[in-house]
């Protein structure tokens, strides 16, 4: 099991010191790949040393979202059955967050993504709504917008943000 929090963790040290902790025995190649479906491989190579570029303790150097980037990238590496993305998207723009949505979409694991925003888990096999810890919807998208008036009324308020 990999699990990428919101908070992303990031240690003082290479990027490639940080993504071998997902998995010691990851060539360079795999790295790489990883960094591509995690949206972080154009600003890795933007770096004049790359993998060796060096993160300050908690990746203060990076930006939110490229921190979330580098641990998504990082517990892709470690090849687990199954990823749960506990709101790991959050500091990242809606197009970004997409193209990485598209490409654990084509992975076969097991994904548990836990998100505040409907456009990250609207084309979920199965979604859960809470409200204060108690399950109020369970069902696809189409299903719960049907029957779940939380879920739907979340839907509309982020529909209406994104077409201000």
């Amino acid at each position: 099991i990999s699990l990428v929090n919101q908070k992303a963790s990031l240690f003082k040290g290479s990027i490639k010191d940080n993504l071998l902790m997902g998995n010691p025995n990851a060539s360079i190649e795999e790295m790489w790949e990883v960094l591509k479906k995690a949206e972080a491989y154009e600003f890795v190579n933007k770096y004049e040393d790359k993998l060796e570029h060096q993160l300050l303790e908690g990746g203060t150097n990076l930006s939110g979202g490229q921190k979330q980037r580098l641990c998504i990238a990082r517990s892709l590496l470690k090849e687990s059955k199954i990823l749960i993305l506990d709101d790991s998207t959050s500091a990242l723009d809606l197009l970004t967050e997409s193209k990485i949505r598209k490409a654990l979409g084509e992975m076969d694991i097991t994904k548990i993504i836990i998100s505040q925003r409907v456009a990250s888990i609207r084309n979920c096999n199965q979604i859960m709504v809470l409200d204060n810890g108690v399950i109020v919807g369970l069902g696809s998208h189409n299903e719960l917008m049907k029957k779940c008036d939380i879920y739907k009324e979340i839907y509309n308020s982020q529909i209406e943000e994104e077409n201000e």
